[in-house]
């Protein structure tokens, strides 16, 4: 769904940069809340694991596919502040070096793909999981359900933009059909990513999901014939119980599947790319500005081979995404850190 230059007029995109600028500001006060031992170390690699993903796109009807859009997985695995940036990150690097998303369309594609994605999709959880037993289970269902509507929701709002800004006359009526249809479909291929990687960490560390907090499965015993609650055992503190071969793992697969996987994705056009081309959307697309990057349409130029320049350029990606990411994550972490010191609270 990533909007390329072109589709939507100066000052509608400019009225979204202004949102998203808002929107990151409120997410950077937000996250410093969010960002503690568990979330921290973890957040960077959430963003380059959704750059690895969305390369990945899988086919969802004849001659259209769909990629993860990863705010639903960012928003449950770390919190909904730091996820909308661990997507605003991964939606920057993309523009500026894969020529992916226009650079005067970023206000655009953060507002739908970063805070649109995110808000609807921890609300949908947090409603779901207040009011479903508090299991691993009941929290994988709810990612699910939660993912699943967040990509039909950034497809409404991609037409209400439209609808204000879009460049060509185009019966939005025809558009909604189109778009909320083929997102309705690429949804279940996001809610699955979605739901499989946030059970997978749940079964080996559930204290490191942001949405499962609190999340207890009392062990039970029997005893003469009866199953009992067993006796809580001491928790373990955060600070003793190591990241590093969570990072270490999520690392490596981050980098399998951008560097290898993605060579076997989808080569159809993704749901927006489908429709703009069969209901004329894009008869104004604009050369992007980043075309001449070396690794403009995720290959690394002058590299003939398809396979290598393809896979190289994916691990590049992830390699200057989690740098970023944990830059910038690092960086707000630093500040909750300064701001809860002793004499931050003694100048209060």
């Amino acid at each position: 769904m990533h909007v390329p230059d072109g589709f939507i007029n100066a000052p509608t995109s400019a009225v979204t940069g202004v949102v998203a600028a808002g929107a990151i500001a409120v997410s950077l006060r937000g996250a410093r809340r969010e960002l503690d031992e568990r979330t921290a170390p973890l957040a960077g690699l959430v963003a380059a694991f959704i750059f690895a993903v969305q390369m990945l796109n899988f086919p969802v009807a004849a001659g259209t596919s769909g990629h993860l859009l990863g705010g639903a997985l960012a928003a449950i695995l770390v919190g909904p502040f730091t996820g909308v940036l661990c997507v605003s990150v991964v939606l920057l690097m993309q523009g500026i070096l894969f020529a992916d998303g226009g650079l005067t369309a970023l206000g655009v594609n953060i507002t739908d793909m970063a805070i649109v994605t995110t808000v609807v999709a921890y609300a949908v959880f947090r409603g779901l999981v207040k009011v479903l037993p508090r299991t691993r289970r009941s929290v994988t269902a709810a990612s699910f359900v939660a993912a699943l509507l967040s990509v039909p929701a950034a497809a409404v709002a991609f037409t209400l933009l439209y609808a204000v800004g879009g460049t060509t006359d185009v019966a939005i009526g025809k558009v909604a059909t189109a778009m909320i249809g083929v997102h309705v479909l690429i949804g279940l291929g996001e809610a699955a990513i979605t739901a499989l990687t946030v059970g997978a960490v749940i079964a080996v560390r559930p204290d490191l999901v942001y949405g499962a907090r609190g999340l207890q499965q009392k062990l039970k015993l029997r005893v003469n014939g009866e199953l009992v609650d067993a006796p809580a055992a001491e928790p373990v503190p955060v600070a003793a119980r190591s990241h590093r071969k969570v990072w270490i793992t999520g690392l490596v697969t981050s980098l399998v599947l951008a560097g290898f996987v993605s060579f076997y994705a989808s080569a159809s056009p993704d749901g927006l790319e489908k429709v703009a081309a069969d209901k004329g959307i894009d008869k104004r697309t604009e050369e992007h500005a980043s075309s001449d990057s070396p690794l403009a349409d995720y290959g690394v130029k002058d590299i003939k081979d398809a396979r290598l320049s393809g896979g190289l350029a994916g691990v590049i990606g992830v390699g200057v995404t989690v740098v970023a990411g944990s830059g910038v994550f690092w960086a707000v972490r630093r500040r909750r850190t300064a701001d809860a010191s002793p004499t931050a609270v003694e100048n209060v």
